[in-house]
């Protein structure tokens, strides 16, 4: 198997790789990026998030990691926030999933980044098994928080 860098004429592949994952986390209405953003975020000059396909062992692309930077102000560092990690269901079981975290663990240690996070549906139970396996843990002290749509706009105006 082999993880490399996406090329700009794999927009479309991100793409239906991206519908798969939503369609597998049952919420396909979702996934609305389109094939020009994706191809403008991931292949611009200044990239601000990098995606990696995961190949078998025929060079077929059996899986995708999207992944970008992020700050811990507590360590001084980035680290690696991975938005993304899909295998396609037929792949699943091959070691594709564990080679990727080990690949994003060995960029972390290399550039001297403390922390590889991610989110996991809590309905995941596989998941959330495999990725124990490997040594994460579950961050029970915080809640995710998020604003979007109306709320969004909402507060953009706030006291203004």
């Amino acid at each position: 198997m082999k993880i490399r860098p996406a090329h700009p004429g794999e927009a479309a592949l991100i793409h239906e790789l991206i519908h798969e994952l939503a369609v597998f986390e049952k919420a396909p209405e979702s996934a609305q990026a389109t094939l020009a953003q994706i191809s403008g975020a991931f292949f611009c000059q200044h990239p601000a998030v990098f995606c990696d396909m995961i190949e078998d062992e025929e060079g077929l692309v059996q899986g995708l990691g999207i992944w970008f930077l992020n700050y811990s102000t507590w360590t001084g560092t980035h680290g690696i926030y991975l938005e993304d990690l899909y295998i396609r269901e037929s792949a699943r079981g091959r070691g594709y999933g564990k080679a990727f975290l080990r690949h994003l663990a060995a960029l972390c240690v290399a550039r001297g980044y403390h922390r590889l996070q991610w989110w996991v549906l809590d309905w995941n139970q596989s998941a959330i098994d495999f990725y124990q396996g490997l040594g994460a843990q579950f961050m029970d002290e915080w809640t995710v928080m998020r604003v979007d749509g109306v709320a969004l706009a909402t507060l953009s105006v706030l006291d203004q």
